[in-house]
């Protein structure tokens, strides 16, 4: 695997963004079926407030996802 970093970074990030949107649209899907399934409007409200609260708590940074 690390030949195939080191030869393709390209592909090596087509690899990652692609395992990325697989799992966000797994996290989706169990969300919609396990998360308040009858009321959609609460299930993404109580979600995005769930989400604004992390992000408070981190107080809104992402530096530790640079390299």
């Amino acid at each position: 695997m690390q030949e195939f970093k080191t030869l393709h970074p390209t592909g090596n990030v087509l690899v990652i963004i692609f395992s990325i949107i697989m799992i966000w649209r797994g996290l989706w899907g169990l969300l919609d079926i396990y998360f308040f399934p009858g009321s959609p409007a609460f299930s993404h409200l109580a979600c995005f407030l769930i989400g604004a609260i992390v992000l408070y708590l981190d107080d809104f940074r992402i530096d530790n996802l640079k390299r």
